[in-house]
């Protein structure tokens, strides 16, 4: 194919005019235009074939979702004359920061005979998923520029754009009070959900109901044993991606901070010794991670994650809690990562929830509104009365909702989007703490 340049096209005007101005004719035009067509079919002969030419990859191929990854393109020139180009390297427009596709994805470089030029692009996506690289466009042209040689070649290259994981902000201080819990702070109570730690001298005031007789009688001292909550507990997580999942809190869908919660609490629970599953679940299953030792844990989530959208469909409570069940046959930590909304709730999930609190602690976490909360604080004129007044309305729903779920024996964290990841942990933390895992 065939490209003109903008030079040619300039030379061509511009010999166009003398002939128009003195003598405006077919022949003068001619006597003009030959020429330059004549030197236009010169250079295109002159201009390095594009089809031969040999392009791979090389680069990221996974990037966290606000983060840049470089994808490398390498270009061998097998031909006999040397390519002057211009490269288009194309993906989808989500790939870039809007306004910088442009001088990401072009590139002018010129490779000699038989030599090979590595150029990169930079990728700063702006949504999860996978972005897969599209035609590499090629301009080639001749030493005088007036006429180039274009053609297309595919070079597959999947970069797979994970979830920001933005809360592991929180993650060093749940860790502290992890270590308070897990045996660093061991306590004397013994309860449901502890077992048995070290023994240690006897001083005044421990509850004797601890002293340990035995070791007493070996050590001619008085030993008392320390407790901590127990390990190898099961978690599973559980990710509503039915309709109100798609709903947008601020700049994101309620989906997106519901990951990041699951993240914190994956990583946090690992650390505990727990073991962790994901499930992700609307009419059907869309991704499930099960089985994974500590250190995949993370990432299998976060590549399970990856592709995850909200489904404009009504969830399937029933087949949810079916799925749950059968995936988590022995007693767990349940985590419904949904909404509040009372109708989905009290039609879909209310009457399915005996099922799962008679085998499982279940908790519930959802994403609340902030826009919500100031909406109740709105005063001066009508308009922000009723402002008031419907986000008062909408708060006791949430609440009514949350209690009917408490009174099934259901612990529910309702936060924003920016409290939900360690709100969820923080519930984690104080059901390990109680022996209620």
């Amino acid at each position: 194919m065939a490209a003109l340049t903008g030079r040619a096209a300039l030379l061509a005007a511009l010999g166009s005019i003398p002939v128009g101005i003195l003598e405006p004719s077919w022949t003068g035009m001619l006597a003009v235009n030959a020429p330059l067509a004549l030197a236009c079919a010169v250079d295109y002969a002159l201009a390095a074939p594009v089809r031969p030419l040999l392009l791979t990859r090389s680069g990221d191929t996974s990037v966290r979702l606000g983060e840049a990854a470089d994808v490398h393109l390498t270009l061998t020139n097998p031909g006999t004359r040397t390519l002057r180009a211009r490269i288009r390297d194309a993906w989808p427009p989500s790939s870039w920061v809007p306004g910088t596709e442009g001088p990401a994805s072009r590139h002018a470089l010129t490779v000699p005979s038989g030599e090979r030029r590595r150029l990169t692009t930079r990728l700063r996506p702006t949504r999860r998923g996978d972005r897969q690289a599209d035609r590499v466009t090629i301009r080639s042209y001749g030493p005088l520029g007036l006429l180039a040689r274009q053609g297309s070649h595919r070079v597959p290259w999947t970069v797979r754009v994970l979830p920001p994981f933005t809360s592991r902000k929180h993650l060093p201080s749940r860790l502290a009070r992890l270590r308070e819990l897990d045996g660093r702070t061991s306590v004397l109570t013994r309860g449901e959900g502890t077992e048995f730690d070290s023994l240690r001298d006897y001083v005044p005031g421990d509850d004797t109901r601890s002293i340990d007789w035995r070791a007493t009688a070996r050590q001619n001292k008085v030993a008392v044993r320390t407790w901590r909550p127990e390990r190898d507990r099961h978690i599973l997580i559980c990710l509503d991606t039915g309709r109100t999942s798609a709903g947008r809190v601020g700049d994101a869908p309620r989906l997106d901070s519901a990951m990041d919660a699951a993240l914190l609490l994956a990583a946090l629970a690992t650390r505990a010794g727990d073991r962790v599953d994901l499930l992700a679940h609307d009419r059907r299953p869309r991704a499930q991670v099960q089985g994974r030792a500590a250190a995949d844990v993370l990432p299998s989530f976060v590549n399970a994650m990856a592709t995850l959208e909200p489904e404009l469909v009504e969830t399937d409570s029933r087949t949810m809690v079916s799925t749950i069940l059968r995936s988590a046959p022995r007693r767990s930590l349940v985590v419904l990562l949904t909404s509040l909304d009372a109708a989905p709730v009290e039609e879909g999930l209310l009457p399915l929830l005996p099922q799962l609190t008679a085998r499982h602690t279940v908790l519930l976490a959802s994403v609340a509104d902030p826009h919500v909360a100031a909406m109740t604080a709105a005063r001066g004129d009508a308009d922000a009365v009723y402002e008031a007044a419907a986000g008062t309305q909408s708060q006791s729903q949430r609440r009514r909702t949350a209690d009917q779920l408490t009174r099934h024996g259901v612990h529910v964290v309702d936060a924003t989007p920016d409290t939900l990841a360690p709100a969820l942990s923080d519930a984690y933390l104080a059901l390990k703490a109680a022996g209620r895992l």
